[in-house]
């Protein structure tokens, strides 16, 4: 099996300078790829200080919907890492703004998904629908609910049965990474199990690699596709994000997805590196070109 030191790419080495010198802000996954589970990565202090140093900006993209984004602000200053309300996008957010633009009239929503995901829903102006056949949603959501109750999930199956009845998923995830010895069934997991039992997939799947997320980024920044790195663990989300919005892919393997799986993936992407410290070294040394 092919082995590398910190990283490696498609392109020529000169290629990949000139494309790292346009880079002015980087989106950031996050578990697994600046900390795992409760454990921040020993490098993402020092990470997000180079990319300071070297006027590159930086956000902060998480597919999980089970916290807000205020719990999220929270998690990361537990961590030590100060963040900003404009610094953070979750699918959740992602969710909402979809609704509002392609449902405008929708009001009342079933969802599948923590209290700290539904309150989100709830200061954005939704009803939340009981676990009732008379209480009819506008909107089915199926998020990643680490708080799933089994009625409700086959109240939100018996809704997905109702094709008129649009049905959004939160994000693909089929697991959600961790430091403990568990495997956490994410969303992606719980939609197949929908599927399996009424033969519906979700109308929208919002999170990564929907590059929604990003070009949301891009247009309040005012800037252009090609000056935004996305960098994560995942390959068919982190970086299918970045080659679906037009920007440049960075994979790290500090997360879910091995060398060997890397590897065998068509296309590549733009940047497989051990680490996110390994790709800011490459930001900087693409600026003293």
């Amino acid at each position: 099996m092919q082995e590398f030191d910190k990283y490696m790419s498609p392109y020529s080495h000169e290629e990949l300078m000139e494309r790292c010198r346009k880079i002015k802000h980087v989106a950031l996954d996050m578990d697994g790829t600046i900390y795992m589970g409760s454990t921040l990565f020993p490098y993402t202090h020092k990470f997000l200080d180079t990319l300071t140093e070297n006027g590159i900006t930086y956000s902060f993209l998480t597919n999980n919907p089970t916290k807000s984004h205020k719990d999220y602000l929270i998690k990361l200053d537990k961590l030590g890492i100060k963040a900003t309300d404009e610094q953070m996008y979750t699918s959740s957010l992602a969710t909402i703004d979809y609704i509002k633009q392609h449902h405008p009239t929708a009001k009342r929503l079933f969802t599948l998904g923590t209290p700290s995901m539904q309150e989100e829903f709830i200061k954005a102006g939704f009803e939340l629908c009981e676990d009732d056949p008379n209480d009819r949603p506008d909107v089915l959501v199926v998020a990643f609910d680490t708080t799933l109750v089994y009625s409700r999930l086959c109240r939100a199956t018996w809704w997905a049965s109702k094709l008129d009845i649009p049905y959004i998923a939160t994000n693909p995830d089929w697991v959600c990474p961790t430091d403990q010895e568990v495997i956490l069934v994410d969303c992606g997991s719980l939609c197949k199990a929908i599927e399996g039992a009424c033969k519906r997939q979700p109308d929208v799947v919002i999170g990564k690699p929907n590059p929604n997320m990003l070009l949301c980024i891009r247009d309040k920044m005012g800037l252009q596709s090609d000056e935004i790195a996305m960098a994560g663990d995942r390959i068919y989300t982190d970086v299918a994000t970045a080659q679906n919005a037009g920007s440049l892919g960075v994979l790290v393997l500090s997360g879910e997805t091995t060398l060997e799986t890397a590897l065998a993936n068509d296309p590549q992407p733009d940047i497989t590196a051990l680490n996110v410290m390994e790709f800011a070294n490459l930001l900087v040394e693409a600026r003293k070109k």
